[in-house]
């Protein structure tokens, strides 16, 4: 239990660094960077917890995306900055890259060597994957907003 602790810790250290500096990048302001990093690091937490329990990647990526969404509604509302700001640099950390190289790797293999039916398989199997969880991060973000700002607004 305690090896799970100490990996949560770590990764949610590495995906608050990785939050951050993407949101450097494109120049947020300062005062929100800490929030970005909590947001990163509260993503990965929530995933890696859903995970543990023996969820998909698919369903634990939208759980995560749709905690770090209503967190955003509320940050958004309490510091009036745009919800972007916040969720856009939250979710870096659980972009599929490693499914998507991997899809594209056997794409490539296809090309070179010839095709097989392994190459076949690893490129739907890890396209498909890159994107589901890719739809479950949009969709996650999607939804409060969606929900919680509709909810005081007439629908015609």
């Amino acid at each position: 239990m305690s090896d799970l602790i100490i990996k949560i810790i770590l990764e949610a250290i590495f995906a608050s660094v990785a939050s951050v500096g993407f949101a450097m990048v494109f120049n947020v302001p300062k005062h929100t960077l800490i929030y970005c990093a909590f947001g990163g690091a509260i993503t990965y937490i929530t995933r890696t917890i859903f995970l543990h329990l023996g969820l998909g990647i698919e369903i634990s990526t939208f759980i995560a995306s749709t905690f770090i969404g209503i967190i955003a509604l509320y940050w958004s509302r309490k510091y009036l900055i745009p919800r972007p700001v916040y969720t856009v640099a939250s979710i870096i950390p659980m972009i599929p890259g490693t499914f998507a190289f991997t899809a594209m790797i056997s794409l490539v293999d296809m090309n070179s060597h010839g095709v097989t039916p392994e190459l076949i398989e690893s490129f739907i199997e890890n396209g498909l994957k890159a994107v589901s969880i890719l739809g479950a991060i949009s969709f996650g973000l999607a939804l409060p907003s969606l929900y919680f700002i509709r909810l005081n607004r007439p629908v015609i």
